[in-house]
């Protein structure tokens, strides 16, 4: 079983790489995001690995970080996910993304992935959160973790403008998204998005 390799890039294809270690080329699938961040050829690379073994194939797949490995492996036991769209979903969305997405109970977000429907999109979102924080290390997902019904699969109107209005600030989504984590802990889950944008405010000036 494959689990990481570290050599030189030969070649970068569409949806792939080939990866030159000590002489043999490991082919290994990628995201848009991996493959993407890759250096150029004959430039030192390592990628972890995901090794699916069929009865007519070895199949190798490459991501940057144990993260999103992790992800990966994590979005196929939602069902109607399988290697292709979970890579399609990793490949497009940060792990920092994916979570807030997942805790935010997004759908519209993970439904930015090829090939990812409404359908399959919700069922991520809905399968997922209550198992995604324990894998994505982030803060907004652990503190966005809470028990609550998200209705039709969106957040509560005061956390998502309190989300969008430190975005259009000028902060990343995952910024945001973490500190209204923050400030949901502090002013609870019926708080009103000013206050939710003032105390995120004061969380992303610590």
């Amino acid at each position: 079983m494959i689990g990481k390799l570290k050599g030189t890039v030969d070649t970068v294809e569409e949806d792939c790489v080939t990866l030159d270690v000590h002489g043999v080329g490991y082919v290994a699938f990628c995201g848009a995001r991996t493959l993407a961040g890759l250096p150029g050829a004959g430039e030192a690379a390592s990628l972890f690995i995901e090794t699916y073994v069929r009865e007519d194939m070895i199949r190798l797949y490459g991501f940057a970080s144990a993260a999103e490995r992790d992800w990966f492996r994590l979005l196929q036991s939602v069902q109607g996910v399988g290697a292709k769209v979970a890579l399609a979903v990793v490949g497009t969305l940060s792990t920092g993304d994916l979570a807030n997405a997942i805790a935010l109970q997004d759908r519209t977000m993970v439904a930015r992935a090829p090939g990812v429907g409404p359908k399959v999109a919700a069922r991520i979102v809905a399968e997922l959160k209550d198992k995604a924080p324990a894998f994505s290390g982030a803060a907004a997902a652990e503190s966005f973790g809470l028990k609550r019904d998200l209705g039709e699969g969106v957040a509560p109107a005061p956390i998502a403008d309190a989300v969008s209005a430190l975005v259009n600030l000028g902060y990343s989504r995952e910024q945001a998204a973490g500190a209204v984590a923050v400030a949901v802990k502090e002013a609870g889950e019926d708080g009103p998005s000013t206050t939710l944008i003032r105390l995120g405010l004061k969380a992303l000036s610590r």
